[in-house]
C-alpha cells in the first residue's frame, strides 16, 4: 500500500528531524551525469526527501552499466533519463524531478541549471567536468558545486574522502585512482565516492559545510 504524501514526509521528519527535513525538501539539486556516480547519487537525495532533483545525460542504459549503475536489466536501451526517474519515482513518489536527455554545455547549462542550489557533477569526461565548474563558480557565483576525482579500482576505501577546496566546491574521491588505471570502476568504491557526493549535499544544505 503506497503510503500517503503525508505519512512519506513524517516518517522523513522523524529520522532527519523537522527543521532539516524542511531544508531538504525545500532544495533544488542537478545531477550532470547519470552513470554510476550520478545513479547513485540520485537514489541517496530521493531517499533523503531532496524535494527536486534535476537529471541530465544523453546516453542509454546498457548492459555494461549494470554492475555498478542503478539500473534495472529490463531497462537496457532506456535513456538513462527516463530509467532513473522511474527508479526513483518507485522510491519517492513525491519527488519532484526535470529530466533532460541532452549533452550540457556552455550553451545551454544557465538555462538548464538556474533553479538549482547545489549541482552535482557526475560525469566521466575529464573535459565536462572542467567546464562544468568552471561554467558554475564563474557564472553562478551563489550556487554549490560537487565533484569527484579518483574511485576505481579496489584501493581501500578509507580513501576516499570530501574536500573543500573553496568557498562553494568540494571535491569527492582518493584523488588518485583513475577509471583508465587498471580494473577500472567498480560498484563498492564507486557508491561510497557517491555516498560521500550525496551526504556533503545534505549537510550543505542543513548549513554544516566544511571548513
Amino acid at each position: 500500500m503506497l503510503p500517503t504524501k503525508e505519512e512519506f514526509y513524517e516518517a522523513l521528519v522523524e529520522r532527519h528531524g523537522r527543521k532539516n527535513q524542511e531544508k531538504f525538501s525545500k532544495a533544488t539539486v542537478a545531477i550532470c551525469g547519470l552513470g554510476g556516480l550520478g545513479s547513485n547519487i540520485a537514489i541517496c537525495l530521493a531517499r533523503a526527501g531532496v524535494g527536486k532533483l534535476i537529471l541530465i545525460d544523453y546516453d542509454k542504459v546498457d548492459v555494461t552499466n549494470l554492475h555498478r549503475q542503478q539500473y534495472k536489466a529490463n531497462q537496457v536501451g532506456m535513456l538513462k533519463t527516463y530509467a532513473m526517474m522511474e527508479n526513483l519515482m518507485e522510491i519517492n513518489p513525491y519527488l519532484q524531478a526535470e529530466a533532460y536527455s541532452i549533452i550540457l554545455n556552455e550553451n545551454n547549462l544557465q538555462d538548464i541549471l538556474k533553479e538549482a542550489d547545489i549541482v552535482c557533477e557526475a560525469f566521466d569526461d575529464a573535459r565536462y567536468k572542467a567546464m562544468l565548474v568552471n561554467e558554475v563558480l564563474e557564472k553562478f557565483g551563489e550556487k554549490y558545486i560537487l565533484s569527484s576525482s579518483g574511485m576505481a579500482g579496489f584501493g581501500s576505501a578509507n580513501l576516499i574522502t570530501t574536500k573543500k577546496l573553496s568557498g562553494r566546491f568540494y571535491l569527492c574521491g582518493d584523488g588518485v585512482s583513475d577509471v583508465e588505471d587498471g580494473i577500472g570502476l567498480v560498484a563498492s568504491r564507486v557508491m561510497v565516492c557517491a555516498a560521500q557526493e550525496a551526504h556533503m549535499v545534505l549537510r550543505i544544505l542543513m548549513g554544516e559545510c566544511e571548513p
